[in-house]
């Protein structure tokens, strides 16, 4: 290859991508010989342009990937589309076209961004998830799921927007209001679907102890979302009342300070309480129009109302009023509590409200004095006013209190869980339809597999109200067995195509199964997964869960999908603003303002460069539309090249902390490439390359350095991950090699032996500027193929140390010794330095220290 004098990246860059696409550089095939590695970003939204977010994302993968490949493991990297959800709906209304136009669309320009960012992806294995082909198997893998009890209905509260007659997520809900219509949400009860991940919940747990390979905080937030507890189920009786509430506490210790009982607006003895009671009537209809989430209702004030019955407790026979109290929820635990206004904040500020007693019943352990009129006292410590169970600790009352109510068959200890079965019902219409069936009598059942796949129409006109297959005759009605029938229109939750992805990668054009055992259980589970944090609980608990379902129909061998987890930081940049006539914050792109800094970098002054308009600077922030601070992939390639995008993400920061997204240290990327590129040309120009064999002293420590840098390199990328590091100490060794004078035979041989290690270690990151640079240096093939560079022991040795001389522990020389010196070699060169002598003259030498390779102390007096 003929080497240009100068870096042109646009045109090295478009050379080496139609070169790798030809030839099918990046497929995938099992090869049951050699160690497989698969590598896995998570899949993007397809929204119509990659964000800087993306590319971090996935230019970490592809560094991994290329990594491991140079390491002789069989890799397989795919990309794909997790293409169904709400804002495809929300842009179709906005620009009048189908969702699936629109999707398709956005497909086709984002895979050109990821192509012209070089990322090594199998595109034969490329799926969206709103294709058929994809779904099909989730809907059949969905009706197993039926016939083994795992999937169920029932009525569930959702939020519901009266006016636009459709269910919203709790994010839709603003300030209690329609996000799109601003009218109040309801609470609305609803058949819904759902899936049995309570079942696993303890095997969603006792397995995060395998996975070593995850972040700590990630397994943390998922114990938490798990939300294992021990505690005692209890009867609380009711007055001239047959039945009984059902309550379930974790802290028993209180429970003979209970004052009130407190159900929900949903619990049947609310409503039977509200049949005679209009007041009580209008407060659970109040309260069917506040939100579902548990943080909203954690924060919402507290209201209440009686019922007029009243509880018994269940050991001392106490009579306590039952309340219906709207921070209470009908969805977590039986929609009842015992309240205990002394010992819990929640409970406090309601009985503080409604005048209800508060006992205290739990002091502090170390006897401090507390004040029940200002919070709840909510530590553990020892029961006091609690009859037999006083002087007793949190443990010993535990213990006591469940025997006393086992024996008396008013409860028992029970495990219960914070996690809540899996609720996939959507009534949206982008989304995978749910396969099942209501039959004339009424019964719901799993579509046959001869009306599977059940396809979503695509040729609709969005209303902005209803989805288009509700009350849509040529989708709805249907005939099952001769008999006329309708199918469901709701839709699944988009978790659910993202809960499965990574494993129908494996064989993805498999068009009569859901999965190919012999790719699956080869492929399986996930080597390296990378991605954002803010999907550390639901999307991975859910793909973690689907997989155990997988696993349990013999679909997968292995028992977790993801074996190591890397969680990458968020993209900042630099934001600007100005305040409009009216009061409105107006942003303004950082490529459009003129910056004035301080020695430091600091900002000190911002223009809008068009008009001169002073700006107010926000600092960094995460990029965004809103506050228009993104900046776009496209035009950073397109300006700097792909490489250098690529070497600066993995160089401005570690990969799990936030990137500082500037300008001037791209411009610094791109500095270095040229650097390297011109280095290498002149090595080109050269007549040969010198012979390694024959150095004098400075090319023996340049040598070295390339060795030392290898060691470093490969510690950084092949086990910490710590690609900054590395990158930076590539930087150094080509300081050090621009250094060697090319006229000496010796140099050329340390800079052409430096440069094809730098080549090597640069592939990962800057993959088309490394294979220009491999074929200029008349190799042949990919540089993606070659072995990863090896240390050579033997350069790293030296044939002299800096061995430091101290004097009563102060420096008193600086010596340079042979490697292979001595202690008595050592010892003797430091007694005859004149700077030493002179330190000792008529002193006594008590005492010599010396450590081989470093130190000689000498301690005189």
């Amino acid at each position: 290859m003929t080497m240009q004098e100068t870096y042109q990246p646009q045109a090295i860059e478009s050379a080496v991508q139609s070169h790798w696409e030809e030839n099918q550089v990046y497929k995938a095939v099992v090869d049951s010989n050699k160690e497989k590695f698969y590598c896995l970003s998570m899949f993007p939204y397809p929204s119509g342009r990659l964000h800087m977010g993306h590319v971090r994302n996935y230019t970490i993968g592809d560094v991994i990937s290329r990594y491991q490949r140079m390491q002789g493991k069989n890799v397989m990297q795919p990309m794909g589309w997790d293409a169904f959800g709400l804002p495809a709906e929300n842009a179709a209304i906005k620009h009048q076209v189908a969702p699936a136009k629109w999707t398709k669309e956005n497909i086709a320009y984002m895979k050109g961004q990821l192509k012209s960012l070089g990322f090594g992806y199998d595109w034969d294995r490329e799926l969206a998830t709103c294709d058929p082909e994809y779904y099909r198997w989730e809907q059949w893998f969905f009706t197993t799921l039926i016939d083994k009890g795992l999937a169920y209905k029932k009525v569930s509260a959702v939020n519901w927007c009266p006016n636009d007659q459709t269910v919203l997520a709790n994010e839709q809900v603003i300030d209690g209001c329609c996000w799109r219509c601003d009218t109040v949400v309801e609470r609305k009860e609803i058949p819904q679907w759902f899936i049995r991940i309570t079942d696993y919940a303890e095997e969603l747990l006792n397995d995060l102890d395998q996975l070593d390979g995850w972040p700590d905080q990630v397994k943390a937030m998922q114990r938490n979302w798990i939300g294992k507890s021990r505690g005692i189920q209890m009867a609380f009786g009711l007055k001239d009342r047959a039945d009984s509430l059902e309550i379930y506490t974790t802290r028993p210790d209180t429970l003979m300070g209970v004052s009130y009982v407190a159900v929900a607006a949903g619990h049947p003895l609310a409503k039977e309480a509200a049949e005679n009671n209009p007041e009580l009537a209008a407060f659970i209809d109040e309260c069917s129009k506040s939100g579902t989430a548990e943080a909203d209702v954690a924060t919402a004030e507290k209201k209440g109302l009686a019922t007029g019955f009243t509880a018994i407790h269940p050991i001392s026979g106490k009579e306590v009023p039952v309340w219906v109290a709207n921070f209470v929820l009908m969805e977590f635990g039986t929609g009842a509590v015992m309240a205990v206004p002394a010992h819990d904040q929640r409970d406090w500020e309601f009985a503080t409200k409604y005048g209800i007693e508060i006992q205290q019943v739990i002091e502090p352990a170390n006897g401090e004095e507390i004040d029940l009129s200002k919070e709840a006292f909510t530590e553990k410590g020892t029961l006091i006013n609690s009859g037999e169970f006083d002087g007793l600790s949190f443990d010993a009352a535990f213990d006591a209190i469940a025997e006393k109510l086992k024996s008396e068959g008013k409860g028992e200890i029970k495990v219960n869980y914070r996690l809540r079965d899996w609720g996939v019902s959507r009534q949206r219409y982008w989304g995978a339809p749910i396969p099942v069936i209501r039959t004339q009598d009424g019964d719901t059942v799993p579509a046959p597999e001869s009306h599977q796949p059940v396809i979503l129409p695509t040729d609709v006109v969005m209303d902005g109200v209803n989805s288009p297959i509700k009350n849509n005759p040529e989708f709805e009605n249907i005939e099952l067995e001769g008999q006329p029938a309708f199918r469901e229109t709701d839709t699944f939750d988009t978790f659910m195509e993202s809960s499965w992805y990574y494993a129908r990668y494996c064989s993805p054009q498999d068009d009569t199964q859901m999965l190919d055992p012999k790719e699956a259980n080869y492929w399986l589970p996930v080597d390296q997964y990378i991605g954002g944090i803010e999907h550390a609980i639901l999307h991975l608990l859910y793909a973690r869960f689907f997989h155990k379902l997988l696993r349990d129909a013999g679909l997968v061998n292995c028992d977790e999908p993801f074996k190591n987890l890397l969680t990458q930081g968020m993209v900042l940049a630099e934001a600007f603003s100005y305040t409009t006539e009216n009061g409105a914050k107006e942003w303004v792109n950082p490529l459009d303002v003129t910056v004035e800094r301080d020695e430091k970098g600091r900002v000190i002054g911002a223009k809008r460069t068009e008009d001169g308009l002073e700006l107010t600077a926000a600092g960094m922030s995460k990029m965004s539309k809103s506050k228009n601070n993104g900046v776009d992939p496209q035009e950073a390639i397109k300006q700097y090249g792909a490489d250098t995008v690529r070497l600066y993400t993995m160089f401005a920061a570690p990969p799990e902390q936030t990137l500082e997204w500037s300008d001037s240290g791209v411009q610094g990327a791109q500095r270095f490439l040229q650097r390297v590129w011109r280095l290498s040309y002149e090595l080109l120009q050269q007549a040969n390359r010198g012979d390694i064999g024959q150095l004098n002293k400075d090319e023996k420590d340049a040598r070295r350095k390339v060795h030392e840098t290898i060691q470093k390199v490969s510690d950084d990328v092949g086990r910490r991950y710590s690609f900054n590091t590395g990158i930076a100490a590539v930087m150094e060794l080509i300081n050090t090699l621009q250094k060697q004078k090319l006229d000496s035979a010796g140099a050329r041989a340390v800079v052409a032996e430096g440069l094809d290690a730098v080549v090597r270690m640069l592939s990962p990151i800057a993959p088309h500027i490394a294979q220009s640079l491999w074929e200029a240096f008349g190799n042949e093939g990919l540089v993606l193929d070659a072995p990863w560079p090896v240390v050579d022991k033997k350069a790293l040795e030296k044939d002299s140390i800096l061995l430091i001389v101290q004097v009563n522990g102060k420096v008193r020389a600086k010596l340079e010794a042979p490697a292979t010196a001595s202690k008595d070699e050592l010892e003797a060169m430091a007694m005859a330095d004149d700077s030493v002598k002179a330190q000792i003259d008529g002193k006594t030498v008590r005492k010599v220290i010396v450590v081989p390779g470093k130190l000689v102390n000498i301690v005189a007096n």
